[in-house]
């Protein structure tokens, strides 16, 4: 374990460490300077969750919560991985014979970019790596997306890979599906890639199409609240893996190449076709990018303070159809509601993780107290509260 940094300081409760100091850590661990540094940044889900693998419209930002890596390239097939947290220590492997089944930990995420790089017909040679990272773990706020980012940023650069952003999004999804093995879509890598400070990211996840949306809560006497539950959640598990299943089924059965050819006014009939698990499945991947589309125009119309009423929603329709929400999830959407924010909703894939409460600042202050107090008498967990702005994507920074 590293000197410099405590077991916990990967879970958002510790600052980053500057790029300096990451470069010495870095010459102290391998003995040599890193090539460069290279950073990518966790996202919050505004609005817009799992429509992205239904070829959908989601609308995630970019945080101003990131992954660095310190990366330098070896003479040899030799890789060498260290963090600056969590205890494992550093791992080797062999650039030239990779296995996504010997892959333990956050060693899975970069390994994995190097293999899809490599199935791209990309050389990549051995490299020494050291990686720091404030995105909190296991919160839904993508902390394994942006080590994926921040990894094939470095790589795309330092091996003139030439691939463009939308390249790099498949790139990662591949290392996702294929070697990490979780079933997931484009929208947190294109988030990463491709966020910009000040706006969402408003996706269409069929053709990789994206608008920037201005998205600025503090000039409309707003913040935007992350509660992290402290549930932690895996994509790799069945839970996500089985509603990607009903979503294609619902597809098939409806003779559509996925949900996004089907529209709210397509759901009395798509009733009659469907069992009823399967047509609620549905339901919430119709009426969320009906949500999205929503969102969008209203931020471009009236601005973040108009669009409350959709987050809400958008937690209903995940908590009773998708039932991907938990009871800690419900508790603080529930309580910050009732204690002054606009809006509110679970956020990230499921089963866990953190909820968003877009909320007016004369108001934080409250919302903040009353959510740790009903997770106290619920005998849950303490939840951490901070907020987000939306930041830049993944760039180099030294």
């Amino acid at each position: 374990m590293s000197k410099h940094r405590s077991e916990g300081a990967a879970d958002g409760t510790s600052a980053p460490l500057e790029t300096a100091a990451l470069v010495s850590r870095f010459e102290e661990s391998f003995g040599r300077l890193p090539d460069g540094v290279w950073q990518a940044p966790g996202r919050v889900n505004l609005i817009g969750e799992h429509t992205d693998y239904n070829e959908g419209f989601v609308l995630p930002f970019a945080i101003d919560k990131t992954a660095r890596v310190a990366v330098a390239i070896r003479q040899d097939s030799t890789i060498r991985l260290l963090s600056t947290y969590g205890g494992q220590g550093l791992t080797t492997a062999d650039a030239a014979s990779l296995d996504p089944a010997s892959a333990k930990g956050w060693t899975k995420y970069p390994l994995g970019v190097i293999w899809a790089l490599q199935q791209k017909g990309i050389d990549v040679p051995g490299l020494d790596l050291l990686l720091d990272s404030d995105v909190p773990l296991g919160a839904g706020l993508s902390s394994s997306h942006a080590i994926e980012c921040a990894v094939i940023s470095a790589l795309n650069d330092l091996t003139g890979g030439g691939l463009i952003p939308e390249e790099m999004v498949l790139a990662t999804q591949k290392a996702e599906n294929d070697f990490v093995g979780a079933p997931t879509g484009i929208m947190d890598q294109s988030a990463s890639l491709r966020g910009a400070k000040g706006h969402a990211v408003f996706l269409d996840c069929r053709n990789q199409d994206v608008q920037l949306v201005p998205f600025e809560s503090e000039p409309a006497g707003l913040v935007m609240l992350v509660i992290d539950t402290k549930v932690s959640h895996s994509h790799a598990d069945g839970g996500y893996a089985s509603r990607r299943a009903s979503c294609e089924l619902g597809a098939e059965v409806l003779g559509v190449p996925a949900l996004r050819d089907v529209t709210v006014g397509d759901l009395e009939e798509a009733a009659g076709l469907l069992d009823e698990v399967t047509f609620r499945r549905v339901r919430h991947v119709v009426t969320e990018n009906d949500r999205v589309l929503q969102t969008v125009e209203l931020l471009s119309s009236e601005g973040p303070g108009a669009i409350g009423p959709l987050l809400d929603a958008s937690h209903v329709s995940m908590r009773d159809d998708f039932e991907i929400s938990c009871p800690e999830l419900d508790l603080a959407v529930d309580v910050s509601r009732k204690n002054g924010a606009i809006g509110s909703r679970m956020t990230g894939g499921g089963f866990g993780g953190a909820a968003i409460a877009l909320t007016p600042v004369a108001a934080e202050a409250e919302v903040r107290a009353a959510v740790v107090r009903a997770f106290a008498d619920a005998g849950f967990v303490a939840p951490d509260i901070f907020t987000v702005t939306p930041a830049a994507g993944a760039h180099r920074i030294s």
